[in-house]
């Protein structure tokens, strides 16, 4: 699905988020940094956009992986473009079964991309299993409003506004059918940090964004 999308990826993430998407991975960005990273993992990399803020942490390594071959490709493309190679790699990896050792990175990273993973709970448990003693996990992720109000206007706009914009502008429509729909299933909010703290992690976080549309969590090992 993601291959199939790839091309268009980046441009409808500005449409989706009113071009809001990009101040939220920085955020991200700022918060790795003040953990003084030397070793990052991005997972679910798409084109590399976490991994291309990432850089501005001075002497990190930052590795990036995803299932799609495709998205990796046009990330390659953006970091050459910004003579980022020397800092950053991307490579083909599944979130469920990571190829690195046990306590390799200071951080892991996830933007948008865990609400996809086929198993959840195998997925974190392995992000879990990758991250040094008192490394961070930082993810991004779409969440509903608390807000009853709020809410009711968040989802009639997303379950009309997201299919309009497949429709009109996606190769594949049902990709963002389907995107849509994830979002409103994906256990967020404190549903999602008890499954942190089950998997193992000692604390948790949330920092609620764009009207609790979205949210940043943290979570310590």
């Amino acid at each position: 699905m993601f291959d199939s999308i790839s091309d268009e990826y980046d441009y409808l993430n500005k449409i989706i988020t009113f071009g809001s998407h990009s101040k939220w991975k920085k955020e991200m960005a700022e918060i790795a940094k003040s953990k003084k990273p030397k070793k990052i993992l991005d997972i679910a990399t798409g084109t590399a956009d976490i991994p291309i803020h990432l850089s501005s942490i001075k002497d990190c390594n930052i590795i990036g992986v995803d299932i799609s071959k495709k998205m990796l490709a046009l990330g390659r493309k953006k970091i050459k473009s910004k003579n980022l190679s020397n800092n950053i790699s991307l490579d083909i990896g599944s979130a469920e079964n990571l190829k690195f050792s046990n306590n390799s990175f200071d951080v892991l990273t996830i933007g948008f991309g865990v609400r996809n993973f086929q198993n959840l709970s195998k997925s974190l448990k392995e992000s879990f299993r990758v991250l040094k003693r008192s490394g961070y996990l930082i993810i991004l992720e779409t969440s509903l409003p608390k807000n009853r109000f709020i809410n009711f206007f968040y989802l009639a706009f997303s379950r009309l506004f997201i299919p309009l914009v497949g429709y009109f502008f996606s190769k594949n429509p049902k990709a963002y059918l389907y995107l849509q729909k994830s979002a409103e299933i994906f256990p967020s909010g404190k549903n999602f940090t008890s499954l942190l703290l089950n998997i193992g992690f000692r604390k948790t976080e949330i920092r609620n964004k764009f009207f609790g549309a979205l949210s940043i969590y943290i979570a310590e090992k």
